[in-house]
């Protein structure tokens, strides 16, 4: 155990690799739907930490998209958000523990998979260009393409663009660099980028100290928020974590550490999960996954140890700790280009995982999943593309 550790710069360039997918919709769930700060990102670093100490490899953190997507653009109340929480919990632990993700897995031709994974990594590029652009939605809740800038344009040019044509660039220049990871020099930048350029950290609400999160910092759900939970928010989820945060993440890590991640399995994978969404819900913090989307980005930076788990983890955890509900703050000196830039990297990384596929039905699936999940969701894709992938089994069909 623990075979698979190191901290060099790569490990720690690779860490950061997937801030772009984690940040916006965890600050903008603290903003809008009023989750605890300290609970979530604590709840956050602990599944990194423990996760990557128990699968002794690189493991992706990351939000459950489709959940939180929706209770952003709604405004859900926590308890409403906590009760979905709660319930992926539940149905995760049911799925994991029954051996029920065996059977999807097995009936899951690798077309599906590779389309699932085309998809998410579609839409990581299309979300990366939209934070440059500056027309992501929480950019325009925010009523801003970089909020916490004090200078917005550089003569007619967003300054967001500007900045994400450079970062693209430097990233080009150093994705395969060892000596100046490009993940690292693009962060760091980006800080510095947001200071000069007016991002400031507001000590508000107290200054440094030690902060530890409440236990329940919510009201219990009550019985119509788990109701409304059920069917708004965890049943459309359902089909993209078992997709996306299991079969396609369980795939990739297979392709990108091969014996390595042995314990990476579709049942672990569920449980996992769960327990992390039990530990959200008593935080009060947002429900959590793992993801192929983001296990591509920390490996796109150089992430290849269970050490990149332990950097961002502790750096997170330290954070919560030190500054309370000001680590919104802190995280708000990045620009949002900058997580654009980190976002069309790793959905580039990912999309390129359908070179494996052999004929023209196989590619025929990949594409149809992605054509529906960006006419729809990728839940409705991953469940079309398998009904797709069966029927293009008859021989007398053809594509």
């Amino acid at each position: 155990m623990f075979k698979n550790i190191k901290f060099n710069r790569m490990e720690i360039a690779g860490s950061l690799g997937d801030l772009g997918a984690l940040l916006p919709i965890a600050i903008a769930m603290v903003l809008v739907n009023g989750l605890d700060p300290v609970g979530l990102f604590f709840s956050i670093a602990l599944f990194f930490i423990i996760s990557g100490l128990y699968f002794d490899i690189t493991v992706p953190v990351q939000p459950m998209k489709v959940i939180g997507a929706y209770a952003i653009a709604t405004a859900l109340t926590p308890s409403q958000i906590l009760a979905s929480s709660l319930l992926m919990g539940i149905f995760l632990l049911i799925i994991g523990l029954t051996g029920a993700i065996e059977t999807i897995k097995k009936y899951t031709p690798i077309s599906v998979i590779r389309g699932v994974q085309l998809s998410t990594g579609a839409m990581l590029i299309s979300g990366g260009i939209k934070f440059i652009i500056g027309t992501s939605k929480f950019q325009l809740l925010q009523n801003a393409a970089e909020p916490y800038l004090s200078v917005q344009f550089f003569g007619p040019i967003q300054v967001g663009i500007v900045i994400g044509v450079i970062g693209g660039i430097v990233t080009f220049l150093l994705l395969d660099n060892k000596k100046f990871p490009a993940g690292l020099i693009v962060v760091i930048g980006g800080l510095i980028t947001g200071l000069i350029l007016g991002a400031r950290l507001d000590l508000s609400e107290g200054g440094f100290g030690f902060n530890i999160p409440q236990i329940f910092p919510f009201p219990f759900p009550e019985k119509a928020d788990f109701t409304f939970a059920l069917f708004a928010l965890v049943l459309p989820q359902l089909p993209m974590t078992m997709g996306n945060a299991v079969l396609a993440y369980t795939d990739l890590s297979k392709e990108y550490f091969k014996e390595k991640s042995s314990k990476v399995s579709n049942r672990k994978v569920c449980i996992s999960m769960a327990l992390a969404n039990f530990l959200s819900f008593c935080l009060g913090g947002m429900p959590l996954c793992h993801g192929a989307g983001g296990l591509a980005a920390h490996y796109r930076f150089g992430a290849r140890t269970a050490g990149s788990n332990l950097i961002i983890g502790f750096l997170i955890l330290i954070l919560a700790l030190t500054l309370g509900n000001n680590i919104i703050g802190f995280f708000n000196l990045l620009p949002m280009s900058i997580l654009g830039i980190l976002l069309v990297f790793a959905g580039a990384q990912l999309t390129l995982t359908i070179m494996d596929l052999k004929n023209r039905k196989e590619f025929f699936v990949a594409t149809m999943i992605l054509g529906i999940t960006l006419a729809s969701n990728l839940a409705v894709g991953f469940i079309a593309g398998m009904v797709i992938a069966h029927l293009l089994r008859w021989d007398k069909l053809s594509v």
